[in-house]
């Protein structure tokens, strides 16, 4: 597990630093999440994408427990969380956790497994499911996504499946958003890039 490896060594005050992807957060806060979720899952009450109310919930479950006690919870857990989620086929939470992993990563300022295969698949399961009110072409480093409405000229944006991943979970600013390499005007296709978000400040990683 990626995310117990990069926090289990962690000291206090990285664990207390904000989460600049996810701000009203701490690292601590983020593992907490994420233990829930999957804590949840298994013990049946995830009936769907928690509400903010249910996340906060989930948040306080373990406050003011030890990361270690935490992990040591979430490691218990993760083979029943792994076989529910093959089963049903639930992306959104394996799509969760790589997307948290890397807003971990940059509030500890240690980027890494940007070219893992999650991310890629998530990315291309995001990337497909982009619904732009115009033709739109995704270039990122193995394929071509098109999107949008089969007639007009295609506007082409150049990426990468990472970057993709980032901005599609809400990791990136509207003007970072209007900032990538684009081939005309994005404002057509802007406010339909996230699926949350976008971002109220730069998030940069």
């Amino acid at each position: 597990m990626r995310v117990g490896s990069l926090v289990s060594a962690v000291d206090d005050a990285n664990l207390d630093a904000r989460v600049p992807a996810c701000p009203a957060w701490s690292v601590r806060d983020v593992v907490a999440h994420l233990a829930a979720v999957a804590d949840d899952a298994v013990a049946g009450r995830l009936t769907g994408p928690p509400s903010e109310a249910e996340t906060a919930a989930q948040v306080a479950r373990f406050a003011g427990q030890p990361v270690s006690d935490v992990l040591a919870r979430w490691a218990a857990i993760a083979p029943e969380f792994e076989r529910l989620v093959g089963e049903f086929r639930v992306r959104a939470a394996v799509i969760d956790i790589a997307s948290h992993e890397h807003d971990i990563r940059g509030a500890l300022g240690r980027p890494g497994a940007r070219d893992a295969e999650v991310v890629w698949r998530s990315a291309e399961w995001l990337l497909t499911g982009l619904q732009p009110p115009v033709p739109l072409r995704v270039v990122v480093e193995d394929a071509q996504f098109r999107l949008g409405p089969g007639s007009g000229t295609a506007l082409r944006l150049t990426t990468s499946r990472f970057e993709a991943f980032r901005w599609r979970m809400g990791r990136r600013s509207r003007a970072q958003l209007a900032a990538l390499d684009w081939s005309d005007d994005p404002a057509p296709v802007i406010d339909h890039l996230v699926v949350f978000g976008p971002a109220a400040h730069d998030v940069v990683e």
